[in-house]
Parts: structure tokens; sequence; C-alpha cells
């Protein structure tokens, strides 16, 4: 271990693989260590005794919930966009070699009481109960405005600036109403909150065209897709791809402790006795606390189940997004449900997930919009965690700290993250012009 590297890699979460394999690929020489003796740190994958052990403190999973191994629950289960960032990033690396994906069946809505599919289209807006009759004319207008936007010709922008004109502004040109806008800024553009209405219209409309063109392309319920045996599988394809290019991959390393020099910068991390040198350290926000703020909270319900949700037209795999306004909330709640088909649980058996940025102490009060629309489960386990963002300055102590995994159902969140601290690293940008084909093996199942 007494060896000099250009980055330290701390922790094996979702975020610090990718990153490894990126700097893998660009040439530099990572080693990569966690103090776990498992892949994928905050974000790893339980099987169903490890899940019990965690939850309840007792190894003993009652007998008719299936074989402890046909279980593979995320511990952050978020969907990927099919033509989104993270896939684009996996496609760059090869790492898709590694994984199979499939689509997933459904993307749906609550509004008013009940669960809608998300229109996605000019087509699916006349269809969507969501709107009557006049409100879908409109919204179908705006669709095709959105479809048709090209950035780089300015004669589909109709005369409209979207780099300067709001969200809001936008929206109201085309009459919509506040329901309407609701569906469309959280189910489809995934914004979290409301700030997005302030805020330039061009990323909305990327957003929604991002959806719209991951929809097309599997032709499935929705515009997701996620890999077989769920994410756990993600972390272990880039320590592979790592060994391809030379990094080296330690687990079990206790007490993982960063060193600094005189000038306080990182110079390298020290376990069981030994130092290996580095000139940088990218790391969760467990590896370096002191260097991290808390900046809230995540609340989530982890459910077994032997029946799809109802209203999702029998969807095995499903996103409903919650929209804030609809709960009278601060933020969006979301639930995630899959099942057997992307072989996370045995034959029948489903697992869903309700998560929310927590506004209380009592998670199970708070997710009860959302438990409610799961109908009867067989098991319901509670979780509350941190979120730490952090505060240091990396071009003086090159160290680099991710954000902790927020509520989200997808993954555009958190990729976003790890691009910003590549850039930070590398002070390049990763090329996202691939072959999306590369990632398609979805369409065999």
């Amino acid at each position: 271990m007494d060896e000099e590297y250009d980055v330290i890699v701390l922790g094996t979460g979702l975020k610090e693989c990718i990153l490894s394999g990126l700097l893998s690929v660009d040439g530099l020489k990572v080693l990569h260590m966690d103090r776990n003796d498992y892949y994928g740190g905050d974000s790893t994958s339980l099987n169903l005794n490890q899940l019990w052990k965690r939850f309840r403190g007792e190894d003993k999973p009652p007998a008719h919930l299936g074989a402890s191994r046909d279980y593979n629950v995320d511990m952050v289960p978020k969907f990927m966009m099919a033509n989104g960032t993270l896939v684009r990033t996996l496609i760059h690396t090869d790492v898709t070699k590694y994984l199979s994906f499939k689509a997933v069946d459904g993307s749906y809505v609550f509004s008013k009481g009940k669960i809608h599919k998300v229109p996605a289209t000019d087509m699916e807006a006349l269809k969507s109960p969501l709107m009557g009759l006049f409100e879908k004319r409109r919204a179908r207008n705006f669709f095709i405005y959105v479809q048709d936007y090209n950035e780089a010709d300015p004669k589909t922008h109709q005369g409209l600036d979207l780099t300067t004109m709001s969200t809001r502004e936008l929206i109201a040109k085309y009459g919509l109403s506040d329901d309407t806008v609701d569906f469309i800024g959280h189910a489809l553009a995934l914004h979290r909150d409301d700030r997005y209405l302030n805020e330039p219209a061009i990323d909305t409309v990327k957003r929604m065209k991002l959806y719209a063109e991951s929809l097309a392309r599997f032709q499935g319920g929705s515009p997701y897709i996620y890999p077989l045996y769920g994410l756990g599988e993600l972390p272990q394809g880039f320590a592979r791809l790592s060994a391809v290019y030379g990094g080296t991959y330690m687990l079990n390393k206790p007490d993982c402790k960063v060193e600094f020099d005189m000038e306080g910068k990182v110079c390298g991390v020290t376990s069981e006795g030994e130092t290996a040198k580095c000139k940088k350290v990218v790391c969760d926000p467990s590896y370096l606390p002191n260097k991290v703020r808390k900046i809230g909270k995540v609340a989530r319900a982890i459910a077994i189940m032997s029946h799809p949700i109802a209203n999702t037209n029998d969807s095995h795999s499903v996103q409903i997004i919650l929209p804030q306004k609809q709960l009278g909330r601060k933020s969006d709640m979301y639930v995630f449900c899959c099942s057997y088909t992307h072989n996370v649980a045995p034959k029948g058996k489903f697992i869903a997930f309700v998560s929310t940025e927590a506004e209380s102490d009592n998670p199970q009060s708070e997710l009860r919009p959302g438990i409610d629309l799961l109908g009867p489960v067989d098991e319901l386990f509670f979780d509350i965690y941190d979120r730490y963002e952090p505060v240091n300055e990396p071009s003086l102590d090159n160290c680099f700290v991710s954000m902790s995994y927020d509520a989200t159902t997808h993954f555009e969140t958190t990729v976003t993250d790890v691009l910003n601290m590549y850039t930070m690293i590398t002070g390049k940008t990763v090329d996202l012009s691939v072959d999306l084909s590369a990632a398609s093996a979805a369409e065999e199942y």
C-alpha cells in the first residue's frame, strides 16, 4: 500500500464508483478503499437477511417471504432516464458491458387524490384524464412547442428567448392551469420544488425533451430503465472496470484516516498503520465529517408486497411522483416500485419505497400519503437519514466530497453532482456524445 497515487477514493457508493471509473479511464492511478466489507456504501443493495438485521436487529425473516438470496433491495433506489446523463456516463466508461438493463413499466403522477399516467407527448396529452377538454388543447400546443424546440435553430423558438424568459412566463403564454403546471414541472421535468418557475425556461424545456426522447427510446410505458438485479451491480461493474485500467480496490479497510501536509493539502490516507500517498482524495461525507454540513433529512419507508401498486396498470416496475402542492408540503414525495421481473425479489414479490425530504421527526405520518397508495404490505420498514454537503474549498485542500443522496427516485440529481466533481478534479468535462444503443440490452427481455 506504500505507493503514490494520483487519487485515492474512499467509499464505494455509486458516486464514488462512477468517479473512480471516469478517472481510471482517463489514465490516472487510482486507489479505491472502503471501510466496509461490501460494495456500495450508503447506496448498497441488501439481501433479505441483511435487510432484516439492519431494520429489525434479528437475523430470521419469516419463511413465507422466500429465499434471502433472491432479494436485492437497493438502499438508494433510483431509476435511470433512458437517454439521461447517467446512462451516457456508463456508456462513456464502457461499464455497460457488465450490466443488463430492463425498461421500467410505468411513470405516474398523483393529482387530486388519484394516480394518473404522466402524459409526455401531444397525443398523450389529448387522451389524459388529468385535464379537461380545453386544457388538453392548451397543453397539446405547449407540448408541440417543446417537441419542436431546437436550441440551435432560432426558427423553432417562435420569437421567445428561453435563456432569459422564466418558466412561469413561458407557461403563462399557453394559459396552463396550476394542476397542469404541477405535473409538467414535477413529473416530466423532474423539478423537486417550485423554484424552477422563476428560473430560465430553457432548463425545463430541455428536461421535458429528455423525458420524451427517453420514453420514445424503448417504446415502453416510462422513460426509465433499471439494471437487472438492481443497482448493486453498478459499483461492482465499476470495480471491474477500474481493475482493467490498473486501478486498485480494497474493501474492509477500517479507520481510513485522511492525512494533510503543513499547508492543509491532502497528502495521503492511513489505514491499519500503512499510509498511501496521493495528490487528491475523493470521498463520501462520512470519511471527512469535519468538511461537511448537514442540510436536511430523508424519510423513507421500504415495503415488501405481493402485488403491484393499484391503478398503475399492473406495472411490475413504476415511479409515482406526488408533487408538493398536492400534499400541502414544501417538497415532493416519491414512490418507487420494482419486482421479480427485475430480479430484485422472488417470484410474486414486489419491493416499494416511499421517500421524501423530511419536514418533521415522524416519518410514519409524514410518508402516509405515499404508503396509502401501496395497498396491503407484507412488511414495512421505516428509515430516516441525514443529508450532508461539502463546505470545504477543494482548490485549497484537494479534498472532493460528494453530497448525500436525496429523496428522488431518479438519477438526474446524483449524476449532476458526479460530473461537477469530475470537472473540479480534472478541469475537464466528460464527453457525453455517445452511441446510446450500447445500453439497449433492455430490448432483449
